[in-house]
């Protein structure tokens, strides 16, 4: 595993997608307390370090739409890049009940450290990516664990996340839920926080977006992550051909 804070995926493919998986992997880069944040190897395996499944089915994505991915390469307990760099949970401390014993006494020196590492590369090799499209979407991978601790499970197959822009995430929620999955629509949670990377990378540029959330129990090995995969590529394929946009 490098360091490197980003991996990308066929940056020269033609078609009109970026895929971004802002939550890849569970990594954490040595330079960071030492590789290790404290948590045991069971912690670092749940959804609070990364969404489990979510990479795999963003490069399955990117090769069935022929469309570029950009992947991050650091776990989002080091720092979250689907945050806004003033957001106070861009770097956790305490995370669906579990203490992040590496981030308890970072400071705004670490906090800076690990933006100018992580963070920034991140966001400015997305933004270039988009820069280098011809007329770009954005579909963001997440996925969301089937409970939160004390909560109740959630019924969800898949949700559509969006901000004021549902021009893509509605029709995309109609198609799925005619397909006969469980659909979220801006469920479990409103899929918008200023400065995140949808605002960031779509809303301030008029871009079409829409925002995916899978749950990490169907895409939790390679087989649930290619199924997926081969049903949402036709569809958001389809829907932004008739969108006009």
């Amino acid at each position: 595993m490098t360091d490197h804070p980003f991996e990308i995926i066929g940056a020269d493919r033609p078609g009109r997608w970026l895929l971004s998986c802002d939550h890849a992997t569970n990594h954490v880069p040595d330079w960071v307390n030492g590789g290790d944040l404290g948590l045991p190897a069971d912690d670092m395996e749940r959804h609070i370090a990364y969404d489990i499944g979510a990479a795999g089915v963003t490069r399955h994505l990117s090769a069935l739409m022929n469309s570029p991915a950009i992947l991050s390469n650091f776990s989002r307990l080091v720092c979250d890049p689907n945050r806004g760099e003033d957001d106070p949970t861009i770097l956790m401390k305490l995370y669906d009940g579990t203490i992040i014993p590496g981030n308890r006494h970072a400071d705004e020196t670490e906090k800076e450290r690990r933006l100018a590492g992580l963070y920034r590369p991140y966001h400015t090799e997305y933004g270039d990516l988009l820069d280098k499209m011809q007329n770009p979407a954005i579909c963001a991978v997440h996925s969301m664990t089937p409970q939160l601790r004390g909560r109740p499970p959630r019924p969800w197959e898949i949700a559509f996340l969006y901000a004021d822009d549902d021009r893509l995430a509605k029709p995309l929620i109609a198609a799925c839920r005619d397909a006969g999955w469980c659909t979220g629509d801006n469920e479990p949670y409103v899929g918008h926080l200023p400065g995140d990377a949808i605002d960031r990378h779509a809303l301030q540029h008029g871009r079409p977006n829409v925002l995916i959330e899978l749950r990490q129990d169907l895409i939790a090995d390679e087989a649930g992550q290619r199924l997926w995969a081969e049903r949402l590529a036709p569809i958001l394929t389809d829907v932004l051909a008739q969108s006009g946009l």
